[in-house]
């Protein structure tokens, strides 16, 4: 079993267009400016003159180039525009580079689409059909957004779709996704990479990068508008043609290995990711079909265009440090080596596939925007996942992470 404390306990609200009124902040770390040494002979002052332009300006790269620990934004421009080189694939055959199944689309540029987790906009449409989805905190409550990754899946609608957040274009752009979403983050640097096409994106919004509104649709019947923001996925597809982006994929994938055989699968697990509130999420392990049933607020997570129960293969979480923006503490940011916000591009990790739980460790290189998110074991090789849907959860150091080999998620719930 391996449980984190719960971190202390905040209440998700609902998304709006009226920021929180007061915002939590982190200690500030002061910088000390470099006092230049005195000296009474003519030459000493020169050379020390010297010494100090140099420091000056280096301390101005420094600071200019990266941000201090007290997590003050930086804007450096990395790979903006570049494209991502093709990538030798890892897995043989004609398979999704991201869940290894064989699929008529295998070679297809992944599609990456921002989805809520608000409850209101739930159940969402499309991710029982998602090669990835990956998970985590974007507001300083605790409050969790979604994006989910197509190359195999073509599902009739994606939705409700969501605003862009900077932690997830580095993932997405090393990923080689079009990335797409409805709207974006109130945060000037982050609009400027949009604009400046730091990734090819489709915007429902048309408040930056890419304006694509004649590509998505507002969906009759939701209780509230902010949900009603939804996409035919083949008109994704189009949209994208229509705009030059390239359609094949040039990711070379994550590697994968066969399942174990169902003796070796223990009969019950469940694993639970403690995010606050109906966030939080229990993962139910079936050891029939060697999959991890997912319930998100106490009840099964469906999919509202076929009302399948959605169950990844695989599971990942990513321990994460997270701080607030310094450009609008209203965000939250997770370090996961992103090149403009983060000091910090590796950390713990833990996966869950055949029922067993294996540490390891997530890496990334923050020197390129478009570098994979690598996932190694203890030993630093890379994981192997089983074929299928891999649900990637980034959690803070000191959230609830439960893994139960004994107890369904049925058990879980009732004893909570």
């Amino acid at each position: 079993m391996n449980t984190y404390p719960n971190r202390p306990e905040d209440v998700p609200e609902e998304e709006s267009n009226q920021k929180e009124a007061e915002f939590s902040s982190q200690e500030e770390v002061e910088n000390e400016a470099p006092k230049s040494p005195k000296s009474d002979s003519g030459w000493k002052k020169v050379v020390a003159l010297l010494g100090v332009i140099i420091l000056v300006a280096g301390l101005a790269w420094w600071f200019t180039s990266r941000s201090d620990e007290s997590g003050e934004d930086k804007l450096i421009d990395v790979n903006k525009g570049n494209e991502m080189g093709k990538q030798e694939p890892i897995n043989q055959g004609d398979v999704s580079p991201i869940s290894g199944l064989a699929c008529e689309n295998w070679n297809r540029r992944p599609v990456a689409v921002m989805q809520p987790s608000d409850s209101q906009a739930r159940p969402p449409a499309g991710m029982s059909e998602a090669d990835m989805v990956v998970e985590m905190p974007v507001l300083t409550t605790g409050f969790t957004r979604l994006m989910a990754v197509y190359v195999c899946g073509t599902p009739p609608e994606v939705g409700s779709m969501r605003s862009a957040r900077p932690d997830f274009v580095h993932l997405a752009k090393g990923m080689d996704a079009i990335f797409t979403h409805w709207g974006r983050a109130e945060l000037d640097s982050f609009v400027g990479n949009l604009n400046d096409g730091v990734i090819d994106n489709l915007n429902c919004n048309n408040d930056a990068g890419q304006s694509a509104r004649e590509c998505c649709f507002r969906k009759e019947g939701m209780s509230r508008g902010v949900d009603s923001g939804y996409a035919k996925f083949d008109e994704l597809l189009k949209c994208a043609e229509e705009f030059g982006y390239r359609t094949e994929n040039r990711f070379g994938g994550y590697p994968h290995q066969q399942e174990a055989p169902i003796e070796q699968r223990p009969e019950k697990a469940n694993l639970e990711v403690g995010y606050p509130g109906d966030l939080k999420v229990i993962y139910d392990y079936d050891q029939e079909n060697n999959e991890y049933v997912r319930y998100w607020g106490g009840v099964k997570h469906t999919d509202r265009n076929n009302e399948e129960v959605v169950a990844a293969k695989n599971i990942v979480v990513l321990i994460a440090k997270d701080n607030n923006m310094e450009e609008d503490p209203h965000y939250n940011n997770m370090e996961l080596g992103d090149p403009w916000y983060d000091q910090t591009e590796s950390g713990e990790a833990y996966f869950y596939m055949n029922g067993k739980e294996i540490k390891g460790r997530w890496s990334k290189d923050s020197s390129k925007v478009d570098s994979k998110l690598m996932l190694m074991d203890e030993n630093g090789r890379e994981i192997k996942f089983v074929p299928g849907q891999i649900w990637l959860n980034v959690v803070y150091p000191n959230m609830k992470l439960d893994w139960d080999e004994g107890k369904t998620a049925e058990e879980e719930l009732s004893a909570a």
